[in-house]
């Protein structure tokens, strides 16, 4: 079997790339990266004409894709999304089925579902899209445009959509929480008792090398997390605990945090922080008989050390 893996490079691609037993080929950006397989320097655009990397090759793990940033400079961020994440992974499964390709995987993202759920609840892979920025706006257009050609093609599309990804050597988010729970200072999120689901990245490339092969994976989406979620406060003990230190949390009520963000209008930023984003992988885990392989107590200190 031969795979190809786009944004071999990333945090997510590499991972998948260093798991794999099989023949591997894979697309970056960058022209120093050498893995030991073939690489071929491609953008994910729409008019780029992968041809030449398609060739031989049975499965695509589409890694690659204009990520998510808080602050976007971009005139319209909207189309610079949709110009990669939709229309550029769009062309490459077009071309993959006219190759032969028989299987493609796109890792999209749980922005597709929302941005927020409420107490008690938990997303699925049932709900109705409701993405609240471009990059969510941007994936969910192409997760419906893959499905519509997978009818039409006969391409086996499998659609991943991740919460928070962290581990060893991820940047954003996680990075920016480990720099904050290395201060030498009392951090005011002791009464924060909110319930995030995230995944550990060796959790969700176990799921990846699950689909590439199993039979129920094809044209479905499938939910993926740690399957135990976090309060923020457990979250930043068990870092400051991978770190070595105490836990040194003040109990500030949430609604400091709420005023805050009003008064600064950062109010995305704090629901981020103090809001519910939960997910249901329970389908996954019985569809596909995948079962998270780490913990998040495992995850995070393996995560942590990376930084150390």
């Amino acid at each position: 079997m031969k795979v190809l893996i786009t944004g071999v490079s990333g945090f997510i691609g590499s991972k998948v790339a260093s798991n794999l037993d099989c023949e591997l080929v894979g697309l970056s950006r960058r022209v120093d990266y050498a893995p030991g397989f073939p690489i071929y320097s491609r953008s994910i655009g729409p008019l780029e004409d992968f041809t030449e990397c398609l060739q031989g090759v049975s499965v695509i793990v589409h890694c690659a894709a204009r990520v998510h940033i808080m602050s976007d400079s971009e005139s319209d961020p909207l189309d610079s999304y949709r110009a990669v994440n939709t229309e550029g992974t769009l062309n490459l499964a077009r071309q993959a089925a006219q190759a032969g390709v028989k299987r493609f995987i796109f890792i999209s993202t749980i922005k597709v579902n929302g941005e927020s759920t409420k107490e008690g609840q938990a997303f699925t892979s049932n709900d109705t899209p409701c993405p609240e920025d471009p990059y969510g706006v941007s994936k969910s257009e192409a997760e419906a445009s893959l499905l519509d050609l997978a009818k039409k093609t006969g391409l086996e599309v499998v659609i991943i959509r991740p919460p928070l990804v962290y581990g060893e050597g991820v940047k954003g988010n996680f990075k920016n929480l480990v720099k904050l729970a290395k201060l030498p200072l009392p951090l005011p999120f002791g009464a924060i008792y909110n319930r995030r689901s995230m995944v550990y990245v060796q959790n969700l490339v176990d799921l990846i090398i699950v689909c590439i092969e199993h039979e129920n994976a094809p044209n479905r989406i499938w939910l993926v997390s740690d399957d135990d979620d976090l309060s923020l406060s457990r979250l930043i003990s068990l870092v400051r605990k991978s770190l070595g230190k105490s836990e040194c949390l003040l109990p500030v009520p949430v609604g400091v945090f709420r005023l805050i963000g009003k008064l600064t209008r950062k109010e995305q930023v704090v629901d981020r922080l103090i809001g519910n984003l939960r997910v249901d992988c329970s389908k996954t885990k019985e569809a596909l008989g995948w079962t998270p392989s780490y913990t998040v107590e495992q995850g995070i200190k393996a995560a942590v050390a990376g930084y150390c």
